[in-house]
């Protein structure tokens, strides 16, 4: 009577990988758009630690191209690479306009920029308009005749 050999039959190990989903990171772009110029700010959640700068005057090479959309749009694809770079998915954007006293519209670089930073694939969660209006208090400038032109 010979035996033939058992084979030992070993568990399947399962080689399958687990795939992480991927981290989402978050920031905030603030955009300070004025008729003369356009910054852009990428910060962290609180605020308190900026990520990356921008600003239309160091795109362009003429004074008076600093508030245009073309160089809001070159700023923004500065601030949304080093973001990239960084591992940010997703972003609030915050615009302020000038505000006060003086002008409670965004400059024409605000628009350039939330068109921008769609483009080029980074999701934007919220688009908020932060501009300071004044309460009460304040006082236009020009006297109390006003400005005589």
């Amino acid at each position: 009577m010979a035996e033939e050999p058992k084979e030992e039959k070993k568990p399947e190990e399962k080689t399958e990988e687990v795939k992480k989903p991927k981290k989402r990171r978050y920031a905030v772009i603030h955009v300070y758009s004025s008729k003369n110029d356009t910054i852009i700010t990428a910060t962290d959640l609180s605020g308190a630690e900026t990520l990356a700068w921008a600003s239309g005057g160091m795109v362009v090479k003429s004074h008076r191209e600093e508030g245009r959309p073309y160089a809001a749009m070159q700023a923004a694809l500065r601030v949304v690479t080093n973001l990239k770079d960084k591992g940010i998915t997703n972003v609030t954007v915050k615009i302020r306009a000038p505000g006060g006293v003086g002008l409670k519209t965004p400059g024409s670089g605000a628009q350039a920029v939330v068109r921008t930073i769609a483009r080029t694939g980074v999701r934007i969660g919220r688009i908020e308009d932060v501009t300071p209006l004044p309460t009460d208090s304040m006082k236009r400038k020009g006297g109390r005749r006003g400005r005589r032109v």
